[in-house]
């Protein structure tokens, strides 16, 4: 009791404005903490859970007509097929290898028709998607998309490339309660994800804009042309998750940084306000 009168003291002895202060400080610093000791143990660990896995599960148990599904299965990057890795590449995150986290070029691109009204989109990397998809639960707000910022930035700097890619093809959803490459492979083909062929890549690839609703047991004539055209862009090339083209390097390394799509971001809501 004495020695946990004698912490107590001190603090009894603060105005509540100032413990607010040490509360409100504390908590910043113990989140930060988390957020590091997270991404530095997933530069070896995979996450057991994400919490979309967890979402998805309630909103099962809530909707009688959906099935309750959780078909997860982790494997080494050395176990999926290149073809599913070229194919995710080219549909999802062309520059991926080349740039630190965000594609400025297209997020700018995604906020001026987003802002027009012709139609919804993202413009998120792999590497935002990987944030997302396993610190944080799936919302539209602003605050979120800031956080997954910060995720972002983290994992760029801890993580390999082909740790991230590894970790993206582990976790994302590809149908409702289907969780990972091994998983709808199995799945939807009934074999393992490094025997997938470059249609069943491309099938995979076209499912992740819209997972609940795309995926290869709901071929409608969009999904069919979407699979198609990432197919075609496998004469591209391969990608190397390992090695870098060394002249992409050279032509992507002076591209906008998050910070220059902040300051293009605030100048236009500046220019709006007048």
């Amino acid at each position: 009791m004495g020695k946990k009168g004698k912490w107590l003291k001190p603090w009894k002895s603060i105005g509540w404005g100032r413990r607010v202060v040490r509360v409100a400080w504390m908590t910043v610093v113990g989140l930060w903490l988390l957020s590091v000791v997270q991404v530095l143990l997933g530069v070896v660990f995979n996450p057991p859970l994400t919490p979309l896995m967890v979402q998805r599960f309630f909103q099962q148990l809530a909707d009688d007509e959906r099935t309750v599904r959780f078909e997860r299965d982790y494997v080494d990057i050395d176990d999926i097929s290149p073809n599913l890795i070229t194919a995710v590449v080219y549909s999802e995150d062309g520059l991926f290898m080349y740039h630190h986290g965000f594609d400025v070029k297209q997020m700018k691109i995604a906020m001026k028709e987003n802002k027009s009204g012709k139609r919804f989109r993202g413009g998120s990397t792999i590497s935002q998607q990987t944030a997302k998809n396993a610190f944080l639960p799936h919302s539209r707000t602003m605050v979120r998309k800031g956080v997954e910022a910060y995720y972002t930035m983290m994992i760029e700097t801890f993580w390999s490339k082909k740790r991230i890619m590894e970790v993206y093809l582990n976790i994302i959803e590809f149908g409702d309660g289907i969780y990972g490459a091994e998983a709808a492979a199995q799945h939807y083909f009934g074999h393992s994800a490094k025997e997938l062929t470059r249609t069943e890549a491309a099938q995979l690839a076209a499912t992740l804009p819209a997972p609940l609703e795309r995926n290869p047991a709901h071929k409608s004539p969009y999904f069919r042309r979407r699979t198609a055209d990432i197919k075609g862009r496998f004469g591209w090339g391969k990608v190397n998750i390992e090695e870098p083209d060394p002249k992409k390097v050279e032509k992507y390394k002076d591209r906008e940084s998050l910070w220059d799509f902040m300051k293009w971001y605030y100048e236009g809501e500046m220019r709006n306000e007048k």
